[in-house]
């Protein structure tokens, strides 16, 4: 019986070997003309096929020893097909690219309709990394070109710092391929800053979404930033070279295709712009980063990749002079300061990350990803400003003019800091995708996709800092009851301390367990597309550490979106999303502004509802789209704080609520033939009510926003291109003076207006490749002029705030940003 049983299973065995090795497997990646993956392409033969995924990557099994036929087709694209004959169990990679048709624009000719942003169903706009590259800005990158959208403000040129919808800068999420980073924790202003953790000369695609999204992404409250950095199939390389620095990358596929590759280095130095602001320094400010991504494919099924990045920023800063002129025509007012001292900085940053991604079907896929993140910052400084605040010499034609002549405040300020941390991040995090049918049998399967991911937060925090206000000879106390001065009733015994100090040390643990699972289903609705999708968070943390009682937290938080485009004639996608967003409080959240961490402090709540339509229609003869969103957000639990240039100080209490409304619209689409542009509008109003004395601006309170990318060329001369980037927003909050009410000081500050120009032209590219001579080795060369605040606009980022020693008045003094400054630009590939 025994034997007859294992012949039977050896028979059975047999017979399955002898129909497995009768197939063969073939997959790549679907790319368009621009080397960018294509999703959602068919692949097909004889009734059988695939669909690629978001990475255009496609994996089909077909019949061995014998000729196959397979087609791809997408709507944008033309059809490719091609035979195959291979060998059983042969695994093949075949990457096609697919054209689109030739369009003729007299008198200049452009092949294929290049890759346009968009948004797709879900609500998240996919912008062409190749448009992030051209555009000019004084910190160009993908941020930069953020600002340029509605509901999206920046009034810093040179921070990467972005507020969204009312939010700050700490609540939004920003992903490299899949993998969570980072921003610095101790930067104060957007001079230090330096570099963006992206790169854009690695990058492939870029996602947006300003809100209300999917369970899938994480725990923030305002927005979402999803990097897909390059998977190579040729090699490349690049450089860029300017008088702010210079970048190159590298990117290489090995002969067996099977290890991929893409090298950046970067460098940056911002004293260009600072050499031309209102105040004389010694300024050597030097940023510098190497990143890469390398994949290796075991297997048709198995992959796994490797995100590195190492940044070393230093800035070293020694201020001599500055004057302000301010006021009126009728009163003009100025501060001339002497300074002595300097300020040195350090930021080095450690990142590294592995994923692995097995395609257990062509059902089921799942990935493993683990990172650690590691950063160093030091923040020293002494400096001793001495200030006269006076009068302004206005008679035109005296040697003196612009000269202060009478002097109402004489003072001096000392500023100190030795400020230290260590934050050490480990992240390890299992996710899964599962079609509940194969592509074969339903396309429009529903999808499920969950992940589970556990973080390790260590952050080893020095702070030292205190500033003494010395204002004609008197040593100004800080004005806290137990240095009341009630002379000449009582003697002033206080004793003399400096007007602001912070001195703490804290050692900081925070154990985090997350998980999301959610369904995701395109169907019709009679002869409607319907897209749903709903899913759940939950974020469980435990602060602990040094001195500090240990707290448990746990959040949970639903989210749903349907999309529906109706069968009509015009293009239109309407969407309402929403849900409930949680932000648990990082160690930036739990410190107040005296140093002390507060493991008490509560996730803060934001219910959000956001309404959209897509409309897209031809205009002159060419595609535009425009987009619209209605939102709104109410928080709870919220966590109130000061905003100085971009430093964020939390008073770490969940003592206020707060709500942010407002409209975005945004009109994009070829306003110039063969180009990209937009213009965007952005309507806020985000107010918040603490300890309930009323509602008041809260420090991103942006209320109008007007932007406008544009991109353009010499018709008769179609190499001689234009680029141009234009924002208006009106003020923001103006701050407070340390120990203020807020309530007392809900001034404005003056609107902000930049307009950015680039003009370059192509020397090679695509269409003009030369055969011989020097420039035969470049697939593209460039070269141009820009110029950043081409209005000379002065724009102000804060106030100072200093005290008249007559009046005991305090001046707001606008601490203004960079004023008209011109580069020039080099760029390469090859």
């Amino acid at each position: 019986m025994k034997t007859t049983r294992l012949l039977l299973l050896l028979l059975i065995f047999g017979s399955s070997l002898s129909i497995f090795s009768q197939n063969a497997t073939i997959k790549g990646v679907i790319l368009d003309e621009q080397n960018v993956p294509i999703a959602n392409v068919n692949v097909s033969y004889e009734g059988t096929g695939t669909i690629s995924d978001f990475d255009g990557f496609y994996l089909l099994e077909i019949p061995a020893n014998q000729d196959v036929t397979i087609t791809y087709t997408h709507i944008a694209h033309s059809n490719v097909s091609q035979t195959f004959n291979l060998k059983p169990n042969q695994d093949y990679e075949f990457n096609p690219v697919m054209k689109v048709d030739v369009e003729q624009i007299s008198p200049v000719i452009i092949t294929g309709r290049k890759k346009r942003s968009r948004v797709d169903e879900s609500g998240v706009l996919s912008i062409t990394p190749e448009t992030i590259r051209k555009i000019p800005g004084a910190n160009a990158g993908v941020e930069n070109l953020l600002k340029s959208l509605p509901g999206v403000s920046g009034n810093d040129e040179l921070s990467t710092q972005y507020a969204v919808r009312g939010g700050n800068f700490d609540e939004n999420l920003v992903y490299v391929n899949e993998i969570e980073v980072y921003r610095p924790f101790l930067i104060r202003s957007g001079q230090q800053e330096g570099l963006s953790f992206v790169n854009t000369d690695l990058t492939q695609s870029v996602d947006f979404s300003a809100g209300g999204f999917q369970a899938k992404f994480g725990d923030k409250l305002s927005s979402v930033l999803d990097i897909q950095y390059e998977r190579p199939v040729s090699f490349g390389a690049t450089a860029d070279l300017s008088l702010l620095g210079a970048s190159v990358s590298v990117k290489g596929i090995s002969n067996d295709e099977r290890l991929r590759g893409v090298v950046g280095l970067r460098y940056r130095d911002n004293s260009l712009f600072v050499d031309a602001k209102q105040t004389e320094t010694n300024f050597r400010p030097r940023f510098a980063d190497a990143q890469t991504y390398i994949t290796y494919k075991f297997s048709n099924k198995f992959e796994l990749g490797f995100l590195g990045n190492l940044s070393v920023n230093q800035y070293d800063y020694e201020p001599l002079t500055r004057q302000t002129n301010f006021g009126t025509l009728a009163d003009p007012v100025a501060l001339l300061i002497f300074y002595e001292g300097q300020e040195e900085d350090r930021y080095d940053t450690y990142f590294g990350a592995l994923k692995a991604t097995y395609a257990v079907s062509d059902q089921y896929t799942a990935k493993l990803i683990g990172s650690v993140f590691q950063t160093t910052e030091q923040e020293y400084f002494d400096i001793l400003a001495q200030y006269r605040l006076g009068e302004v010499n206005t008679n035109i034609g005296d040697e003196n003019l612009g000269e202060v002549q009478f002097s109402e405040g004489i003072g001096s300020q000392l500023t100190h800091a030795r400020n230290d941390l260590d934050a050490l991040i480990v992240n390890i995090q299992h996710k899964g995708v599962y079609r509940l049918k194969s592509p074969e049998e339903d396309k429009n399967a529903a999808v499920i996709e969950y992940g589970v991911r556990y973080t390790r937060e260590d952050i080893r925090d020095r702070v030292q800092e205190y500033e003494i206000i010395d204002s004609a000879g008197f040593s100004i106390r800080p004005p806290l009851p137990d240095f009341a001065n009630d002379q000449p009733y009582e003697p002033f015994v206080s004793p003399i301390v400096p007007f602001t100090t912070i001195r703490a040390t804290n050692n900081v643990q925070t154990d985090r367990i997350q998980g999301f699972v959610q369904w995701s289903k395109k169907t019709n609705l009679g002869t409607n597309d319907l897209w749903l999708n709903a899913g759940v968070r939950a974020h469980n943390w435990t602060v602990n550490g040094d001195g500090i009682e240990s707290t448990t937290q746990t959040v949970f938080s639903p989210r749903a979106q349907i999309s529906l485009k109706p069968d009509w004639e015009m293009d239109m996608l309407f969407r309402l999303s929403g849900g409930v967003y949680h932000q648990p409080p990082f160690y930036r959240e739990l410190r107040d502004s005296t140093g002390t961490v507060r493991p008490g402090v509560k996730a803060q709540q934001s219910i959000h509802i956001v309404l959209g339509n897509d409309y897209s229609f031809d205009l002159w003869g060419r595609p535009f789209t425009l987009n619209s969103e209605v939102y709104y957000k109410k928080l709870t639990d919220v966590n109130p704080y000061t905003l100085e240039n971009v430093r964020i100080r939390y008073r770490a209490r969940n003592n206020a609520e707060a709500y942010a409304a407002g409209l975005d619209l945004r009109l994009a689409g070829e306003f110039v033939p063969g180009t990209e542009s937009w213009v965007s509008f952005g309507y806020l109003r985000t107010e918040e009510n603490i300890d309930n004395r009323g509602f008041i601006f809260r420090p991103t309170d942006q209320r109008l926003k007007f932007g406008v990318l544009f991109q353009d060329y010499v018709k008769v001369i179609p190499d001689l291109k234009m680029y141009l980037n234009l924002t208006y927003n009106t003020g923001l909050p103006g701050g407070s003076p340390s120990y203020a009410d807020p309530y007392d000081f809900q001034t404005r500050l003056p609107d902000y207006k930049r307009a950015d120009l680039g003009v370059s032209y192509v020397l090679v590219d695509a269409n003009k490749l030369r055969d011989s001579g020097w420039l035969k080795p470049f697939r593209e060369l460039t070269i141009g002029a820009e110029i950043f605040n081409i209005f000379d606009v002065r724009n102000s980022i804060t106030n100072t705030f200093v005290r008249d020693v007559y009046t005991k008045v305090q001046y707001s003094i606008p601490n203004f940003l960079t004023p008209r400054v011109y580069n020039v630009r080099l760029t390469m590939k090859f």
